[in-house]
C-alpha cells in the first residue's frame, strides 16, 4: 500500500495519500514499539490510529483522481483488515515473507515451463509447504521430511 500511496503522491500529488501515508508510518513505528501485553488491553494508541484511518476512509471522492478512487474503495471493502497487525502479536505489517514464499514456487514454474500435471504441482505445493513451514519455524528440514510417511506414496 505504501508503494501505491507513493505513486499517487509522485503523480497526483495528492493530499489524501501523504495523510495515509503518515498514518501507515506511525502504525508501523507504533508495530515496532509494542510488546506484547499491549495487545492484550485495548492500546489508546492503536484506538487513535484506527480511528484516522477510519476518518481518511470516509473522504470525498468527489475530488480525487480514478486511481486513488478505486484504492479508497478498495481499502473499504475489508476496513478491519487493513490494521490487522496492530491487534494481532504474530501478524507482521508487510507481505514480505508471503511473497518470498511464492517466489519458489514462480522459479519452478519458469525453469520447467510449468507444471506437467495437476499432481505434480499439487505435491511441489505440500513439499514447499512444508519445509518453508520448517525452517519459519527454526526446525531441521530433513528431520521434518523423514517424518512423513510414505512421502513419495502419500503426497
Amino acid at each position: 500500500m505504501l508503494r501505491e500511496l507513493n505513486n499517487f503522491i509522485d503523480i497526483f500529488k495528492c493530499g489524501w495519500s501523504v495523510q495515509l501515508k503518515q498514518l501507515f508510518k506511525k502504525a508501523l513505528e507504533l508495530k515496532s514499539q509494542m510488546n506484547p501485553q499491549d495487545y492484550l488491553l485495548p492500546n489508546e494508541k492503536v484506538i487513535f490510529i484506527q480511528q484516522q484511518l477510519d476518518e481518511l476512509l470516509q473522504a470525498d471522492l468527489n475530488d480525487k483522481q480514478k486511481k486513488v478512487r478505486t484504492f479508497i474503495k478498495r481499502l473499504n471493502k475489508n476496513p478491519d483488515s487493513i490494521l490487522t497487525f496492530l491487534y494481532h502479536p504474530k501478524v507482521p505489517p508487510d507481505n514480505n515473507g508471503s511473497e518470498r514464499v511464492i517466489c519458489n514456487a514462480k522459479v519452478k514454474m519458469k525453469v520447467s515451463n510449468q507444471f506437467r500435471a495437476f499432481a505434480g504441482a499439487h505435491r511441489f505445493a505440500v513439499l514447499r509447504s512444508i519445509i518453508d513451514t520448517t525452517i519459519k519455524n527454526s526446525q531441521n528440514v530433513l528431520e521434518a521430511l523423514s517424518l512423513l510417511p510414505n512421502l513419495a506414496n502419500g503426497i
